[in-house]
């Protein structure tokens, strides 16, 4: 599959539709993916970027069905990782002596995945590569996400190629921001910056702010993954700005796991309680263990609160709860409070864990949390109802 995004300007990427895990299997992709490349040609004809390297031949064979790798003149990779440069090896097998335009930092990338000697050729921010009557533009864009990316813009066509950022995980045939479903585009972009880019949000803020005072014209933006942003296509930069800046909903978010249903009726009872307290708060509730965990921290990363919950087992936590909060402290969230919660029957130190590793994370404590013994009675159940009632209460202090 190809197609013409401007006359000039083909689409020579691969729709992955089978696509559910990513990153090995830390990312869920419920809507499968794409691998976007694009092909140049000009005067002089250049290879924006390929694809994932198990589509390398696939890849290859209908790049030669649009043109003869013989004219092909330019390869950029504006990142390294290899769903992005996995066909290279494939493609550098035809055509050895092009040369590849990357950073610096790419250079050292590509050499550690491919262990090749290619003709590098090392640019940086501002720098301008001609290809006859347009040119590409380079904008470093390091940390997002990785230390090698990089932008490249084309002029006259007014197109900014911006690799990971501003991508989602979506297979479509439509391949246009304002032809898929906007719910389904925008949930998968938050999820994207959420689990990705997060803890890069200051350079993210900095990046693009200082591509807007450039003052270019941007027509499209054609990411990596997903569609290709041609209406109002700095709508997702003014989103990226927004997540940027310590983003949260009016949403409290309640994150659990639980042996015998102790702790899970713990956080019902909370959330009863905040909701008494606050009918305009958005209470969502979460079984870690049972939950699709991106999904859970796009969930975390639009609260401006987050309570998680587990029983004491072997005076610890359990492998659930324990996980999502390796995840959170990772991502380094930003302005967010939070409080523990879970039940126990000998030593209890499950809520001391919780809260040291929120702390730890960057969360500010709200309380010392709650802990009821064994299976929660009434009044233990009202002792958690008054607790959601104080949570409500104090969480905008």
């Amino acid at each position: 599959m190809s197609f013409k995004i401007k006359e000039n300007i083909t689409w020579v990427g691969k729709i992955d539709w089978e696509l559910r895990k990513f990153h090995g299997e830390e990312y869920s992709t419920h809507r499968g993916s794409s691998y976007n490349s694009y092909l140049v040609q000009d005067e002089k004809t250049a290879l924006i970027d390929t694809v994932w390297g198990k589509f390398s031949k696939e890849f290859v064979q209908n790049l030669e069905k649009k043109i003869s790798l013989d004219k092909i003149d330019i390869v950029i990779a504006n990142h390294a990782e290899s769903d992005h440069s996995g066909a290279l090896p494939e493609l550098m097998s035809h055509i050895p002596d092009v040369p590849i335009y990357c950073t610096k930092n790419g250079v050292n990338s590509l050499k550690g995945h491919y262990h090749q000697d290619w003709n590098f050729q090392v640019v940086k921010t501002g720098d301008k590569l001609s290809l006859g009557s347009k040119d590409l533009i380079f904008i470093e864009a390091q940390m997002l996400h990785w230390p090698d990316s990089m932008m490249s813009y084309l002029t006259k066509d007014n197109i900014l190629f911006s690799n990971d950022a501003f991508g989602q995980h979506i297979a479509s045939e439509l391949m246009y921001n304002d032809l898929v479903d906007q719910a389904e585009l925008f949930q998968e972009a938050i999820k994207y910056y959420a689990n990705i880019l997060t803890p890069f949000s200051s350079l993210v803020d900095k990046k693009i702010k200082e591509v807007l005072a450039l003052k270019v014209a941007v027509d499209m933006i054609c990411p990596s993954h997903g569609v290709i942003w041609r209406k109002n296509p700095l709508q997702i930069a003014e989103k990226y700005l927004q997540w940027a800046g310590n983003y949260a909903e009016n949403q409290i978010t309640i994150a659990y796991d639980s042996m015998w249903d102790g702790t899970r009726r713990m956080a019902e009872a909370i959330a009863q309680g905040i909701t008494q307290e606050d009918q305009a708060v958005n209470v969502k509730l979460f079984n870690i263990a049972r939950s699709d965990k991106n999904d859970l921290i796009t969930e975390i990363f639009k609260s401006k609160a987050v309570l998680i919950g587990s029983p004491t087992i072997n005076k610890g936590i359990l492998s659930a709860v324990a996980a999502i909060l390796e995840e959170m402290k990772g991502l380094k969230f930003m302005n967010k409070k939070a409080a523990a919660f879970g039940c126990y029957g000998w030593s209890g130190e499950s809520i001391k864990i919780i809260s040291d590793k929120l702390e730890e994370s960057g969360f500010r404590l709200l309380n010392d949390g709650i802990r009821e013994k064994w299976n929660p009675d009434n009044q233990a159940m009202d002792n958690c109802i008054f607790f959601g009632k104080d949570i409500a209460l104090n969480l905008n202090d």
